[in-house]
């Protein structure tokens, strides 16, 4: 399928400034997508991980600093965090500005520019390409740079868009709640709400 941004329409603020559990189940099927110097590469959200500000493993948990500053911004804005010593991930923010929380985008089906993807990634295996959030980051071609961008912002390079279903396809899926992969505190959270 030949990605083509004219037929898909990019997520409003109101669609991030709600509750986050809903931003999760609601990104489930949208798109992210990067125009690139390369091309344009983008992949169907098919995992999400919610991160509230009462969730013990959630980087806002403890107050603002400067690693989470952009997790406290206006819902919409890109939360990136280098983690393991080694990866980045993305995330993007919802709910209120100040209240510290953001969805993990945690894997993606590679939809279009994949072979900049596997260029990306130095890999020539397509089903891994996108299989948990610091490939995806690679894949992409998002840099630690994108840390605090406006994700609305018309003039962005990444976004993130609606499925299908706006082009006359009623895609329809099952969404599976699990805990949480790869954290040691709040795997199993949930939220007091």
């Amino acid at each position: 399928m030949k990605y083509q941004l004219s037929k898909y329409k990019i997520l409003s603020k109101a669609f991030f400034n709600k509750s986050t559990l809903n931003v999760a189940k609601g990104l489930l099927g949208k798109y992210l997508l990067h125009h690139t110097k390369a091309g344009i590469i983008a992949g169907k959200i098919v995992e999400t991980e919610a991160y509230l500000k009462d969730d013990p493993a959630s980087h806002s948990f403890n107050g603002r600093t400067m690693r989470n500053s952009s997790m406290f911004k206006e819902a919409g804005t890109s939360y990136v965090y280098f983690t393991y010593g080694m990866y980045h991930c993305f995330n993007v923010v919802t709910n209120k500005e100040g209240v510290g929380e953001a969805v993990l985008i945690r894997a993606l089906e590679p939809v279009e520019g994949i072979e900049i993807m596997k260029k990306n990634r130095g890999i020539t295996d397509t089903q891994n390409l996108c299989s948990g959030p610091a490939k995806l980051f690679i894949a992409l071609g998002i840099t630690k740079e994108y840390d605090g961008l406006d994700l609305l912002s018309k003039d962005s390079s990444l976004k993130l868009t609606e499925g299908e279903e706006k082009i006359g396809i009623k895609e329809s899926f099952e969404v599976i709640e699990t805990t949480r992969i790869g954290i040691s505190k709040g795997e199993s959270f949930v939220s007091k709400r």
